[in-house]
């Protein structure tokens, strides 16, 4: 039951001058990461989150933070709202960012949800796609110029990690249900809307799936210039079950506090992905700070296929958001 230990960040470690955004980054993992890149040195950090008075709770924590203030008290540190539930959003979020911020160094999208029902985001689509998936892809392509310029300016690459669960490879019912169901003639993203094809104990672990399949495509565009992976952090002592039925929550809870991995630890996961993790790990699933294989699914003639479609039938979608993503079909 026992997980190995995260290594501390290597010694070193600096983020001196550079600028990270954290999505989600107003509690749990997002805050703990968005503290750690501080005390890294990184001259401003962002916190992206839904509500902005939480944002703002957690600037001042930050702020307060004896670490923080020892080792980084100038650091510029501030709350952009991002509803990640809905794709406009996610453009106005886009837009902010680049009218304010000239240099952007780590893309941490860590933004997620885990609930057991089916429910429909403002976009349409089943929530967990919308918020753990497709609008990080829109965000994502909205600032990939300027993570790639500001890679030339630093003549070394920028990051753009995805708070991933090896859920993807252990727990997806998709590769078994999905390949009857597709067809070259029928499009994929209504299919997973669809509440036949809905598992509410595997829809968190299919999210993260589609992640891994977009995390391959992203790797594709920049790869000497933007390394992008996706990272499993294991089980840590948060409050992502929240939304959980009470007597899950109540499971999960004795289960994280017995058996899960400090937040200190946990934050050191994405940390390692985002500011340390090479070239090597472009395209990569990293488990316990370290390589580790993903989906073989994805690898599979029908996974290959389910990859094209989620990424072209996606791109055509977010186009109609931003006619301008239409460069990166």
């Amino acid at each position: 039951m026992g997980q190995p230990k995260i290594p501390p960040t290597p010694a070193g470690t600096s983020l001196a001058g550079k600028t990270a955004i954290v999505t989600g980054g107003n509690s749990g993992l997002g805050l703990e990461a968005a503290r750690q890149y501080l005390v890294l040195g990184a001259a401003r950090v962002i916190i992206a989150c839904r509500s902005v008075a939480k944002g703002k709770a957690a600037v001042e924590s930050l702020y307060a933070d004896p670490a923080v203030a020892k080792h980084n008290p100038d650091a510029v540190i501030e709350v952009f709202e991002l509803d990640l539930d809905d794709y406009q959003s996610g453009l106005r979020f886009s837009q902010k960012v680049k009218n304010e911020v000239p240099e952007l160094d780590i893309l941490m999208n860590n933004g997620g949800m885990a609930v057991m029902k089916l429910e429909l985001s403002k976009t349409g689509h089943e929530r967990h796609m919308q918020v753990n998936v497709y609008t990080h892809i829109l965000v994502t392509l909205e600032l990939f110029p300027l993570l790639r310029a500001t890679a030339a300016k630093r003549g070394s690459p920028t990051h753009v990690s995805f708070t991933g669960s090896t859920m993807h490879v252990t727990k997806s019912t998709w590769p078994a249900t999905l390949p009857p169901l597709m067809s070259a003639d029928k499009p994929l993203l209504p299919l997973l809307d669809d509440k036949s094809t809905y598992n509410t104990m595997a829809r968190y672990a299919d999210s993260k799936l589609a992640l891994a399949a977009f995390v391959h495509e992203l790797a594709k565009i920049a790869p000497a210039e933007v390394i992008v992976n996706h990272l499993c952090p294991g089980l840590v002592q948060t409050g992502f079950d929240k939304e959980l039925p009470f007597f899950l929550k109540t499971i999960m809870v004795l289960y994280r506090r017995t058996y899960g991995r400090t937040l200190e630890e946990g934050g050191r996961t994405l940390v390692h992905a985002s500011a340390v993790a090479g070239p090597e790990t472009n395209g990569k699933f990293i488990q316990h700070c370290a390589p580790a294989e993903g989906s073989p699914w994805l690898k599979e003639p029908v996974g290959k296929q389910f990859q094209e479609s989620i990424w072209k039938e996606t791109l055509k979608e977010i186009t109609t958001v931003d006619p301008a993503l239409a460069s990166f079909a």
